[in-house]
């Protein structure tokens, strides 16, 4: 690396600087892999005041245990709600609610969004944060990386952070109270690792980036091997190896490749979706999912890639096992109206959007053939594969 390169990749930007300087966000401060009851030594050397955040349910059923721990260590605690999502009138309410109780510390618990609530709040009160998931769905638990939606939970954009959360709390037995439904999601959100960063990055010398998109390829092979045995083996070795995965493998991806390892047409076409109020009812790791095909398909498309066709097909029996979506039918959006899969389409294509890290250009026309043809039929290939209509203003389209 030459003398006069800073690589900023906290904010997933890179800037020139007279200095050499890398700034690199691998992992949280401490990981700790033990019982919500067990972690209060850890939580009690970061703070004595601290602000616990999380989704309304997630504090009508669980902030009680935390509440007993933090009691335990005499800490003063407050509890939040980051409702109705993780935007920027909510951060402004949360940031009232900190200085309120003069907090010293976040404890975030729940799902992705309460995760990138909490993150960026002490990001911007310049406090230190405690991530504790309660789903295996994402990696957020992990990343030095928020998600700022709209108060209606469209994707609005994202915020790189100082630094990975100081402390990490990783309760398997919290984990399994979950429905089996999240973990499936966090297995299709962490595949994306693999097929986004092999395209973004797959050609870089820079060491850490090809150990990055090594690593993905690893994490693509624990979950292809592992996942349909876990998830019939809840509380299992195998279930908690891919737990791990999804949660801590998947960051650290992240966290070595920077932005160049995350995200690009799979994560471009959620952030799409998230604006047709439909498609909230799905996870992010199903949008995601779903998204990972589409990307597949326009490489296909426009590139007539038959690697990715192959790993499509692939992909399509591996999402069968599990569940996972193959089509927008799948993912309840099968009625949606042609203008509304054309904005998500326009919005996936903007000026901004990862989808341009593909190594071609892509217009929202193409986008939308891509998305109505994720299970379409290899060309040469003898098994048909059963394709459910979807329809788009009263049309069946596939």
């Amino acid at each position: 690396m030459s003398t006069n390169q800073k690589f900023i990749w906290a904010t997933g930007m890179t800037k020139q600087a007279p200095t050499s300087l890398l700034y690199l966000n691998v992992a949280p401060t401490q990981v700790v892999r033990c019982s919500l009851e067990e972690s209060g030594n850890a939580i009690a050397r970061l703070g004595n005041r601290p602000l616990i955040l999380g989704g309304q349910h997630t504090l009508a059923t669980l902030a009680s245990s935390l509440e007993s721990v933090l009691e335990q260590h005499q800490l003063s605690y407050e509890c939040a709600s980051y409702s109705p999502d993780c935007s920027e009138k909510s951060l402004a309410k949360l940031s009232e609610a900190v200085a309120a109780h003069q907090s010293d510390l976040i404890i975030g618990i729940g799902g992705g969004k309460a995760l990138d609530t909490a993150k960026i709040l002490a990001h911007q009160c310049q406090l230190p944060v405690v991530t504790v998931p309660t789903s295996a769905a994402t990696c957020a638990a992990w990343t030095a990386l928020s998600n700022i939606y709209s108060d209606h939970g469209a994707f609005l954009y994202d915020v790189g952070l100082d630094h990975c959360p100081d402390l990490l709390v990783l309760d398997y037995s919290l984990i399994q109270t979950a429905p089996q439904r999240t973990l499936v999601a966090g297995i299709g959100d962490a595949l994306a690792k693999w097929y986004e960063a092999s395209v973004s990055s797959g050609s870089a010398t820079d060491t850490l980036i090809i150990a990055a998109v090594q690593q993905a390829r690893v994490l693509r092979d624990i979950l292809f091997q592992k996942s349909v045995e876990a998830l019939t083996q809840p509380g299992s070795q195998v279930w908690r190896e891919v737990v791990d995965a999804t949660v801590l493998l998947a960051g650290v991806i992240g966290g070595l490749g920077g932005a160049r390892c995350r995200t690009v047409a799979a994560h471009a076409v959620h952030n799409g979706l998230t604006h047709i109020p439909a498609a909230h009812d799905s996870l992010h790791g199903e949008k995601v999912a779903y998204g990972i095909l589409v990307q597949l398909r326009l490489e296909e498309m426009l590139q007539g890639n038959q690697l990715a066709a192959s790993a499509r097909q692939q992909l399509l029996k591996f999402y069968a096992e599990l569940g996972l979506p193959q089509t927008l039918q799948d993912l309840g959006l099968g009625s949606i109206t042609l203008a509304q899969l054309q904005k998500a389409a326009e919005i996936a294509c903007g000026e901004n959007s990862d989808i341009h890290r593909l190594p071609f250009k892509v217009l929202p026309e193409q986008l939308m053939a891509a998305m109505v043809s994720t299970r379409i039929l290899v060309e040469g290939s003898r098994k048909e594969l059963s394709l459910p209509a979807v329809e788009v203003e009263g049309c069946l389209s596939e």
